[in-house]
């Protein structure tokens, strides 16, 4: 129980549900309510299917190429060390997506799946950290509860983005820099935790 929560504290901090929120009001300005609407569900299905595709198919993937368990630990750890970092510089968007794609959604019929569900939210940090869930705990039982946290994470972002315009009202951008502030004070320090343990594992001389 200790470690789910832990991996579902991680895994909610890494999609950053406050940050993303801002970023998709910023790209959904311009759209009608009814299409904000479509567009959250849309990017709440896409978050889905991709977390439950990396929780079952994920660790073939490491497999195939040869990559051990410690080593993803600590590129993972590096990689959401680097997200947390930016968040706590409020510099959450360069690291998910470039100018470029943020140009490109403005003029796409669709944002959701990319660039919001992916690179945005399901991005490196979530989809390393899923992986690594899945190397530690890979029975059936285990990969089932950690599917239901993807399932559940993929509602709350339905719920929050559904409801963008209010909270981002609500909260303002002061409150919700704040909010993701602490946040990625909590993901830098899970991610230095990460990095500790897989090098440990890699270099056992450390311990």
């Amino acid at each position: 129980m200790e470690h789910l929560i832990t991996f579902a504290i991680t895994m909610l901090t890494v999609t950053n549900p406050a940050g993303n929120l801002a970023i998709f009001a910023g790209l959904t300005a311009n759209r009608t309510e009814a299409e904000k609407q479509a567009i959250a569900r849309q990017t709440a299905i896409a978050i889905t299917v991709i977390m439950l595709l990396v929780t079952w198919v994920g660790s073939l993937l490491l497999k195939a190429f040869g990559v051990t368990p410690p080593g993803l630990e600590v590129a993972g750890g590096v990689i959401i060390a680097l997200l947390g970092l930016s968040m706590l510089r409020s510099k959450t968007d360069a690291m998910t997506h470039s100018p470029e794609e943020h140009e490109e959604a403005q003029t796409k019929d669709s944002i959701a799946v990319v660039p919001m569900a992916i690179p945005i939210i399901a991005g490196p940090g979530a989809i390393t950290t899923l992986i690594l869930a899945t190397q530690k705990f890979p029975t059936f039982e285990d990969r089932f509860i950690i599917s239901l946290v993807a399932v559940g994470i993929g509602l709350l972002f339905w719920l929050v983005l559904y409801f963008a315009g209010p909270i981002s009202r609500k909260l303002g951008v002061t409150g919700m820099n704040i909010v993701s502030k602490i946040m990625g004070m909590v993901l830098t320090a899970i991610a230095f935790q990460m990095l500790a343990n897989g090098l440990k594992e890699l270099l056992p001389g450390l311990a």
